[in-house]
């Protein structure tokens, strides 16, 4: 987290390179950062973009002593989505919905191209969310409302927070949505729980993983499987992450956003990278672990539906490299014209 007044010290690890005078794919090659001494990242663990402090990044290059940051919470500290999600006791995931509340969406504040969260605003969010039912001489609360569909992940997961082992029919009673919506959300939320316990343990499997969670084994066969694309997609996260930004260097994206990771099927990592730079050479590039990066001739919808592969043609590119090429391979293969 960033500790409550040190905002304005926020260095990303492109920061970090500038100061070195070196470029960012040069300074990841040799991960200065791994050194010992080195100050941590002030991120959370698993954050697809890593921060520093810089009061303690210069005290280092300096030879001086690390300060240390403030050990006690303060309402003024900035939390990333997961810190804010661990606050308030829910899944990593149910952070993207809780996000668009309109108080947290006018606390939200950037630092290192990264959102975060004063706690003061998560915690009033906190005490403002309605309970999970009514007393118990009366009916759940929201029984029959129809959910819009963009609070649907966030009343499921409350829902599972009350209760692990609810079903997808009592999903639908509850909330009033079409059966295939509640079975959706309730897969991605197990599955992306499944995950962040992997994470913290990773001798589990993912059927081990689920039954710590107190997930009926009858229940979750879809999220298991789902929940090692997850973790094949967070792996991946730091490398997408690189490459958009060697994009952005390029001028072929306005701004470095992290590319859009979904799971076509439950079982594939597909990512889209949309170029909107004036001068970029294909509206958008699509990653996908089967095969790597090929271009896009559409900025809206860049993957086929089902995560088909599609023929070369049409604004249609292959590039070659492998699955994971280096990202200023990415960027040249992208102003080269095959033979």
């Amino acid at each position: 987290m960033i500790r409550a007044g040190r905002h304005h010290l926020v260095r990303t690890l492109a920061d970090l390179a500038a100061h070195q005078g070196v470029g960012i794919d040069h300074y990841t090659r040799l991960k200065p950062y791994d050194a010992p001494g080195f100050p941590k990242p002030i991120s959370s663990k698993g954050s697809r973009t890593r921060l520093y402090d810089g009061e303690q990044v210069d005290a280092y290059l300096l030879g001086k002593p690390v300060p240390p940051l403030p050990e006690e919470d303060n309402d003024g500290d900035l939390l990333d989505r997961r810190e804010c999600a661990a606050l308030i006791e829910v899944a990593p995931d149910s952070w993207k919905t809780y996000k668009n509340d309109p108080a947290l969406t006018a606390a939200r504040v950037e630092a290192g191209g990264v959102e975060h969260w004063p706690r003061h605003a998560v915690r009033a969010f906190q005490e403002s969310r309605p309970g999970d039912a009514a007393p118990k001489s009366g009916r759940p609360r929201h029984t029959g409302d129809q959910v819009p569909r963009d609070q649907v992940t966030a009343r499921v997961a409350e829902l599972l927070d009350a209760d692990p082992t609810i079903s997808a029919a009592t999903v639908t009673t509850r909330l009033g949505v079409h059966r295939n919506t509640g079975q959706d959300a309730l897969t991605r939320l197990r599955a992306d729980r499944i995950a962040d316990r992997i994470e913290a343990d990773p001798d589990l499997t993912p059927a081990e993983a689920a039954a710590q969670l107190g997930y009926p084994a009858g229940q979750v066969r879809r999220a298991t499987a789902r929940a090692e694309t997850v973790l094949r997609a967070r792996r991946a996260a730091p490398y997408l992450a690189d490459v958009a930004a060697a994009l952005h260097r390029a001028g072929w994206t306005t701004t470095e956003a992290v590319p859009d990771v979904q799971h076509p099927a439950d079982d594939l990592v597909v990512a889209a990278l949309v170029l909107d730079g004036d001068q970029a050479p294909a509206p958008a590039l699509v990653w996908d672990e089967r095969y790597g990066w090929r271009t896009a001739s559409s900025r809206r919808h860049p993957i086929a539906r089902g995560a088909a592969l599609p023929s070369e043609g049409d604004g249609v590119r292959y590039l070659a490299g492998g699955i994971t090429p280096p990202p200023g391979d990415v960027a040249a293969a992208l102003t080269t014209t095959d033979a």
